[in-house]
């Protein structure tokens, strides 16, 4: 279900020629179950709906610049597919890059070939938040993500039997009841947060309807907060977070039979797929833990941990894709 819920929703859009504007509308899906043994069942953790990416062309004498705006405070990761007749363009493809957050860069160019011969172009771009070019810091010891000295139980872990294989290998479930506090488990800067909604269970009809909060970490990785209750998310987009901060408090919604946090770190590997990071957890009683399914974890008290990302802040400025 993992699988299908990804290749079914990512943001993939088939555009053909000369099209002027246009927009993607999608923020990219993860998933998380929590297991029966629990007391719980089947659920996801799926995305809020986001803003993205805008993308656009320019003709400049026989020159078709194409931009991408982003629209997100984090970095997007998106691929293009192009299909030329008499076109030349000044990259290759598939082509992939990453785009800076609330910005606007000019991605590639393309420009006929054969002079007086009729030209065209239809392409394909898929997109979705993170970076390829984040590095994990393996050395970092995550903080459960729940109150110091509190304790939950691990519904499912890595490489679950249920669902956590392929991407979604190294998401982590805590079971836990509806309203308690969720703390950072690595400090970093906001760059989504959703707490609207109020609605959940297991119905694919509520896909996207889960409250999140994402954190991007100092490496450029991405940490996921998913089925949030409605009213709980404590911090906004921008928001310079420490671990153990408080950001949430867990829910029940979105696409999901039983409440429970769903957790995990990923970046991307391209604009159609992004890929989960093992990450070592501290705890109470000792450090560098790989969380196991089936065992309860008390938290301990955070660490003082570095707040610095890599999130561009600016605005509106363009400018070439690498300059």
């Amino acid at each position: 279900m993992t699988f299908d819920l990804i290749n079914k929703q990512r943001n993939c859009n088939v555009r053909t020629t000369r099209w002027i504007t246009l927009l993607g509308s999608f923020w990219g899906p993860l998933l998380t179950v929590l297991l029966c043994s629990f007391g719980g069942g089947v659920s996801h953790a799926e995305p809020m709906p986001g803003k993205m990416l805008k993308i656009f062309t320019k003709e400049e004498g026989g020159l078709t610049r194409f931009y991408v705006q982003n629209l997100e405070a984090a970095e997007v990761t998106a691929t293009f597919d192009m299909k030329m007749l008499n076109m030349k363009a000044s990259t290759n493809f598939p082509f992939t890059a990453v785009f800076p957050g609330n910005q606007t860069v000019e991605a590639f160019t393309m420009t006929p070939g054969e002079k007086g011969a009729p030209w065209n172009y239809s392409y394909s771009d898929c997109f979705t938040i993170g970076s390829t070019t984040a590095v994990h810091d393996d050395s970092y010891m995550y903080t459960l993500p729940y109150a110091a000295g509190s304790s939950f139980p691990v519904s499912q872990g890595y490489h679950g039997s249920f669902s956590h294989s392929g991407p979604d290998e190294y998401a982590v479930d805590f079971k836990m009841p509806i309203g308690t506090p969720i703390h950072a488990a690595r400090g970093g800067i906001v760059v989504k947060a959703r707490g609207d909604s109020n609605v959940g269970g297991p119905d694919r009809k509520y896909e996207n309807s889960a409250n999140c909060v994402l954190i991007q970490h100092s490496d450029g990785t991405i940490g996921i907060y998913a089925h949030l209750m409605k009213g709980g998310v404590t911090v906004n987009v921008g928001d310079k977070v420490n671990a153990g901060d408080l950001i949430a408090h867990s829910g029940n919604t979105g696409f999901t039979s039983g409440p429970h946090l769903h957790f995990s770190v990923f970046k991307t590997r391209s604009g159609r797929e992004r890929l989960s990071l093992p990450v070592r957890f501290r705890t109470a009683k000792e450090s560098g833990l790989t969380l196991a399914a089936g065992q309860s974890y008390k938290a301990a008290a955070p660490e003082i941990q570095e707040v610095k990302a890599n999130i561009p802040v600016g605005g509106e400025d363009k400018k070439k894709l690498g300059s």
